[in-house]
């Protein structure tokens, strides 16, 4: 983890902001008293977060210097994330920050270990956010640089384009539909010796069976009715470069054994031509469909299949890629923002929670599509889980460390009495620690029935 910049406190009450001082050690924290002093702060340390009272001199009584104080912050620093303090009553002041720009709110009194939850969720909010500046950074270094992902499935995918991309081998790209198989196919192309050459992508779902093997394999002046000059196929024009056959699992029948002797002698027919056309090509393939399944079923060709799956390269769905949807909604809001010219838009937690809740059977290219719409749509510079057509999670409890490390604990306990057979010294063995040690923690978590 990076090293986070020190929390800054802004609160005018000498005691309270003492208490919150010590009750926020753990996040170095620096402390201001007025609007002045919180600016000096944010020039002097550049803070992730900010807890701030609106009510601040010299008018403590009222919310105009919070307000200001709050823009001042998010115009020096856009990428901070300001947590407003109201009062209990306050919520119309609460909802306006929010609106304003603040990152959430917290209605007093003080308790530190809620505010502590909500200080954490931020700083979390904020380095996703810088990773994702660092990623976008990255992008334009090489063909790889558009794939954002902190995935390790993605991640290994990545390295396996990057491995076999310097290689003449045909590549077979798995994936559902909105995975990036076209992205991950001009990688190949971008990072291989045929950079120079044409990238040439052709959907065989697209295209009427009856035109698609005159768009492949093109055709000579009067082949059929409106030949009218001779025109080149997509497999003719990727000559010294790269042939993309998106959605391979849709070519018909006929074309299969045509493309077969195609990925064999590398040559090519025009229609309605006699002479034999020798191209160089390297071919990616790329389908949603179960091939095996449909060799089966007598619906591919098996020894087509074998050509064109030198190497397979699987695609993980975005709802598998863990934390990637998160990531990729911050930078599609940061890149329509910009389009649309909307200035900064901020996702608030439950839009967040609500994009890693969701299960994306559309995958990246839905997740694109419903952060556009919810940048054009939206109102203020917020983005909610409403502006984007998605129901917020219902809430659940954050479990502590020592809730997960009890229930960890209490289960190796139970496998281990099972496997030893309810024998405490060889459980005690098993598990490395000593008898007594495990008669505690039977005892704790309530398991001595177990061993009789």
């Amino acid at each position: 983890m990076t090293e986070r910049t020190p929390l800054l406190i802004v609160e005018d009450d000498p005691a309270l902001r003492t208490q919150m001082s010590w009750a926020f050690e753990q996040y170095g924290p620096v402390t201001a008293a007025d609007r002045e002093e919180a600016l000096a702060q944010i020039r002097r340390h550049r803070p992730a977060v900010v807890t701030m009272d609106l009510g601040l001199p010299p008018h403590p009584e009222e919310s105009i210097e919070g307000f200001r104080l709050l823009g001042e912050i998010l115009s020096a620093a856009p990428e901070t994330r300001v947590i407003v303090l109201t009062g209990q009553n306050d919520h119309a002041n609460a909802l306006k920050a929010i609106g304003l720009g603040a990152y959430d709110f917290y209605s007093k009194p003080f308790q530190p270990e809620m505010l502590t939850l909500m200080i954490e969720r931020a700083y979390r909010l904020h380095e996703l956010q810088t990773e994702n500046r660092r990623l976008q950074a990255a992008r334009g270094a090489g063909p790889l640089g558009e794939i954002l992902t902190r995935d390790p499935q993605m991640t290994k995918v990545c390295a396996t384009i990057e491995k076999v991309a310097g290689t003449s081998a045909t590549v077979m790209l798995l994936g559902e539909s909105g995975t990036g198989k076209e992205l991950l196919a001009r990688a190949v192309h971008g990072l291989s010796p045929r950079r120079e050459g044409r990238f040439v992508a052709i959907n065989c779902a697209a295209i009427p069976e009856n035109l698609l093997e005159s768009e492949l394999f093109g055709y000579e002046k009067g082949a059929f009715t409106g030949a009218a000059r001779q025109t080149l196929g997509k497999i003719e024009l990727a000559h010294r470069g790269t042939l993309f056959l998106d959605e391979i699992g849709d070519l018909p029948a006929a074309l299969q054994a045509k493309i077969l002797r195609f990925l064999q002698d590398r040559t090519i027919e025009r229609l309605g031509g006699r002479q034999e056309i020798v191209v160089d090509v390297r071919v990616v393939c790329a389908t949603h469909q179960d091939l095996r399944a449909m060799i089966a079923q007598g619906r591919f060709r098996e020894d087509l299949y074998y050509r064109l799956a030198e190497i397979v390269v699987s695609i993980p769905p975005l709802r598998e890629r863990k934390g990637d949807a998160a990531l990729l909604a911050h930078a599609f809001a940061r890149q329509y923002a910009t389009e649309q010219k909307r200035g900064s838009l901020t996702l608030l937690p439950d839009a967040v929670a609500a994009i890693e809740a969701h299960l994306w059977p559309g995958n990246v290219r839905e997740l694109q599509n419903c952060v556009k719409r919810a940048v054009i749509m939206a109102e203020g510079n917020v983005l909610r889980a409403a502006d984007l057509g998605l129901a917020p999670p219902a809430s659940e409890a954050v479990p502590t460390l020592k809730d997960v490390r009890e229930e960890a604990e209490r289960d190796a306990i139970v496998r281990v009495l099972s496997r030893s057979n309810g024998n405490l010294s060889r459980a005690a063995e098993m598990l490395g620690i000593s008898r007594p040690t495990l008669y505690d923690l039977l005892n704790r978590f309530g398991l001595k029935e177990a061993t009789r």
